[in-house]
């Protein structure tokens, strides 16, 4: 059995709903097995019995977050050249624009030649003050559909060995 690991930052929700659409769209299939670990706690270990991913992350100040910055910190050299060619997707939540966090992702994974096998899920929350950007966020339905979708065609193309 395959896995599909979803690592996930959010301190508004819209993040965490993003990646739990997709952890849901993924569990339909039934040969490959989903584990969706916030970014503080997924490990090399993690990544490294991983078949596939999805990393969901805020866009922070025209970044990817933090937190899922230090994931990448604490796993990059530890998995370097042993998850070459396996398949990975990105959630990102963004007040207006979220093109500079998948810029940085991708950035990142090239080192570990991972294989993007969707463009990056975008959703704009449209959050400009301070006090929007710090709410709670409620992602569009029809967002979450697409979400569930890219985690349905990811396990889909584990299991039956596209990717």
């Amino acid at each position: 059995m395959k896995t599909l690991l979803i690592v996930v930052h959010s301190r508004t929700g819209g993040t965490q709903a993003m990646a739990e659409a997709a952890a849901r769209g993924a569990s339909d299939e039934p040969d490959v097995a989903v584990r969706l670990l916030r970014a503080e706690d997924a490990r090399a270990e993690d990544v490294l019995a991983a078949g596939g991913y999805i990393f969901a992350t805020p866009e922070n100040l025209a970044s990817m977050a933090g937190r899922m910055k230090d994931f990448f910190d604490r796993t990059y050299y530890p998995v370097l050249d042993q998850v070459n060619g396996r398949p990975y997707a990105a959630l990102i939540c963004a007040g207006s624009d979220g093109t500079n966090a998948a810029r940085q992702l991708a950035r990142i994974v090239t080192g570990w030649r991972l294989r993007a096998v969707a463009e990056p899920l975008i959703v704009r929350v449209n959050a400009q003050t301070p006090e929007a950007i710090l709410a709670p966020k409620r992602i569009d339905p029809a967002e979450l559909n697409r979400c569930f979708d890219l985690g349905a065609a990811m396990a889909g193309g584990l299991a039956a060995g596209i990717f």
